[in-house]
């Protein structure tokens, strides 16, 4: 072969020879340096005089190198050969840690969402918690359509993404508690807490979605409770459906959600972020499928309860990462 030159062209193992011969003169440059010994008083000098020798052979081995395109390439490949024959176990190693992670990455973000909530949830919020006896409140009132939890003055609630267990404080005296979450790494967090509320007959989690919910009766919960929730679920209509379907006839269901900032005039920002870490996923990677972006709000009023009675407002969060979920609605919804 020719170059256009009319030179002839190097072949591929001329190549590999120059950038191999050109690393050796490196490599020897480099050894001229390294076997000095420490110098004497006498012989700084000499010692300084042979490191500036030393180090612009090496200066004037790597110029030589790159003012030659092909020798410069065959240096590239020679060298990248050598990085990946030494290093060829661990990249291994590598690939098969990757795909492991990426097989168990729903599992690795429940597990991680299970403990968020876990640390999030310690200290309790008195202003929080005095939001949710107000929207809770009325529970006290509501009658059991079961003829023996009547009898008791007892209530069925079903909570619907029960998480850590976090609203077990709210609930009347000798409430029976079935409870459904998707995320299986919740339950220790949910026991520990359990045990703090003896009042309360809790059931194990049935781990599903609120979109399928199976293993809960036709017309068998007086109350339904979601807190936080709808933000992530996959099908907001199914899972409003399936509400319905386990209430009683005058059922209640209790909702507290955070929703899209409703003041973009006053709060731009924070609308903008919201759409922006919704749309991009980050925020839904980050805390197991949430969208900050969502309003349940017609959704539910177009469920078919026959009473719906709801609220927006600024929930009283103080934490810097929680400011993205400030606007929040709540409110009952009557089957």
């Amino acid at each position: 072969m020719r170059n256009t030159d009319g030179k002839a062209g190097k072949s591929e193992v001329e190549k590999h020879a120059e950038g191999k011969k050109h690393i050796q003169n490196i490599k020897a440059a480099k050894s001229t340096v390294s076997v000095l010994e420490m110098p004497s008083v006498s012989g700084r000098r000499k010692e300084k005089q042979v490191k500036e020798d030393s180090v612009w052979l090496v200066v004037s081995c790597c110029l030589d190198t790159c003012s030659s395109g092909d020798g410069w390439m065959a240096e590239v490949d020679y060298l990248l050969a050598v990085w990946i024959k030494t290093n060829m176990i661990y990249l291994v190693l590598g690939g098969l840690v990757l795909v492991f992670l990426w097989s168990k990455r729903v599992d690795i973000r429940h597990r991680w969402f299970a403990y968020f909530m876990h640390l999030l949830n310690k200290d309790k919020n008195p202003k929080v918690e005095e939001m949710k006896s107000d929207l809770f409140s009325s529970l006290s009132s509501v009658t059991s359509h079961d003829p023996e939890l009547r009898k008791k003055n007892a209530i069925r609630i079903l909570e619907i993404g029960v998480g850590t267990g976090v609203n077990f404080s709210h609930y009347p005296d000798g409430t029976h508690l079935v409870v459904v979450d998707p995320n299986p790494h919740f339950a220790s967090y949910y026991d520990n807490n359990r045990k703090k509320f003896p009042n309360i007959e809790s059931e194990e989690i049935l781990v599903t979605t609120g979109e399928d919910m199976r293993g809960v009766a036709d017309n068998s919960i007086d109350v339904v409770v979601m807190t936080l929730v709808l933000c992530s679920v996959t099908d907001t209509k199914e899972i409003l459906k399936e509400i319905l379907r386990v209430l009683v006839p005058g059922g209640k269901y209790y909702f507290l959600e955070h929703i899209r900032e409703f003041e973009p005039k006053t709060h731009r920002c924070r609308r903008m972020l919201q759409d922006f870490l919704s749309s991009t996923g980050i925020w839904p990677f980050l805390f197991d499928g949430c969208y900050l972006d969502r309003d349940m709000l017609p959704a539910i009023q177009e469920a078919g309860f026959s009473k719906v009675e709801a609220r927006k407002f600024h929930a009283p969060l103080n934490n810097l990462l929680l400011k993205l979920i400030i606007p929040h609605l709540k409110g009952v919804g009557q089957k």
